[in-house]
C-alpha cells in the first residue's frame, strides 16, 4: 500500500511482550514494566489476524520483537503461523541473544529467516552495567546457537553511546572479520525514559567512519543502513542515524504493540487500537494507519525528546 508521501508500506514490526529477562537501560526501566493483564494483550490469534490484515494490505516484511519476544512462551508456535501467513515473505526475529542456545533451531525450524541480535559491548562489565543483570557470555553463546542453527543472515545491533562504547567500535568491527555477520551501529534515540543518558552519550553516526577510515562503501540494499566493509571482512557494517541525519522519506514500515496499538511512526504518540478487532476491522485500522503516517518524525535531539509517550520495550526494537 502507498501513503499519503508515495512511499510504499511493505514492513510490519510486531511486538509480542513487553517483557524481558534484562533491563537495558536504554530501553526500559530498572524494575521492569508494570504487568498487564492478559485481556489487555493481543492474543496469538489477533496477533496472527493483525498478520494476515497486513499481508492483505501488502505486507511482504514481518519482524517479530519486544520486549524480548524469546521469553513469549508460545514464540515457536507464534513464528510458525507467521511464517505460513499468503503473503508473507521474509520472517525476522530481534533478540538479546541469551535464550537461542534452547531456541534457535526451533526458530529456524518454525520458518524465522534472520535474526537480529543485540550487543551493545564485548566487555562483562560493561555488558552488566549496559543490561542491569545479563552476562556477556550468554549473548555469545547465543550468537554461536544461531551460527550452529544455521542462520545465515545474522546481524547484530550495535547502539552507539557516547561515553560508553564508543571506544569499542574497532573492536566489535572486527567481529565481521570474525563471522559472516553484519554489525549494525544504531544513533541512541532520545526516547520517553532514557535519563541514564546526558547530551554526550548522544553521538552520531559519523563517529564510526572517524575511527575506522579504512571502512570501504558498498551499494545500499533497499534498507535504512548506510553500508561498508573492512578490508578482508566476511560481513558488512551499517550504519543507522535515526537522529542526526533521518531517513523518514524511505520509512516503510508500521509498528503494532503487543497491548495491540498501531503506531505509524516510531516516534510519534498517534495510536489506533486493533484490540478485540476481527480481521476486516483490522485491515481497515492498518489501512488508516498507513495513510496518517506522518511525512518525518520531527527534530530528535537530547533536549528534543521522542513524542512516543512510551518505552522501548512497550513499542519493539
Amino acid at each position: 500500500m502507498i501513503d499519503s508521501f508515495g512511499r510504499e508500506i511493505k514492513y510490519l514490526r510486531l511486538s509480542v511482550t513487553e517483557l524481558c529477562n534484562l533491563r537495558c537501560r536504554y530501553c526500559m526501566p530498572e524494575d521492569g514494566v508494570c504487568k498487564k493483564s492478559h485481556a489487555q494483550m493481543l492474543t496469538q490469534e489477533e496477533m496472527l489476524m493483525a498478520i494476515r490484515a497486513a499481508a492483505s494490505l501488502g505486507i511482504t516484511k514481518l519482524r517479530l520483537t519486544g520486549g524480548e519476544p524469546l521469553v513469549k512462551p508460545n514464540i515457536v508456535s507464534l513464528c510458525r503461523g507467521a511464517a505460513e501467513t499468503p503473503g508473507i515473505r521474509e520472517l525476522c526475529l530481534t533478540t538479546n541473544g541469551t535464550l537461542l542456545p534452547k531456541l534457535a533451531i526451533p526458530l529456524k525450524d518454525a520458518g524465522v529467516n534472520r535474526l537480529n541480535i543485540s550487543l551493545d559491548t564485548l566487555q562483562e562489565d560493561k555488558y552488566r552495567f549496559i543490561t542491569r543483570r545479563g552476562e556477556l557470555r550468554e549473548a555469545l553463546d547465543g550468537i554461536e546457537a544461531a551460527h550452529a542453527a544455521g542462520f545465515e543472515r545474522i546481524k547484530i545491533n550495535t547502539v552507539l553511546i557516547g561515553g560508553f562504547n564508543d571506544d569499542e567500535i574497532p573492536a566489535l568491527a572486527e567481529l565481521t572479520r570474525r563471522y559472516p555477520i553484519d554489525l549494525r551501529f544504531i544513533e541512541l534515540m532520545p526516547m520517553y525514559d532514557s535519563g541514564d543518558f546526558g547530551p554526550e552519550a548522544f553521538i552520531p553516526y559519523t563517529v564510526v567512519t572517524e575511527k575506522l577510515p579504512m571502512l570501504e562503501a558498498l551499494p545500499g540494499d533497499g534498507g535504512v543502513a548506510k553500508l561498508y566493509r573492512l578490508p578482508g571482512a566476511q560481513g558488512r557494517i551499517g550504519l543507522i542515524s535515526p537522529v542526526s541525519a533521518h531517513f523518514c522519506a524511505e520509512c516503510n514500515r508500521i509498528r503494532i504493540t503487543a497491548d495491540g496499538k498501531v503506531k505509524p511512526c516510531l516516534h510519534s504518540s498517534d495510536e489506533l487500537s486493533i484490540k478485540g478487532l476481527n480481521e476486516e476491522e483490522m485491515t481497515e485500522v492498518l489501512r488508516q494507519a498507513i495513510l496518517r503516517k506522518p511525512q518525518w518524525h520531527g527534530v530528535l535531539s537530547y533536549s528534543q525528546r521522542s513524542q512516543a509517550n512510551r518505552n522501548m520495550n512497550q513499542i519493539g526494537g
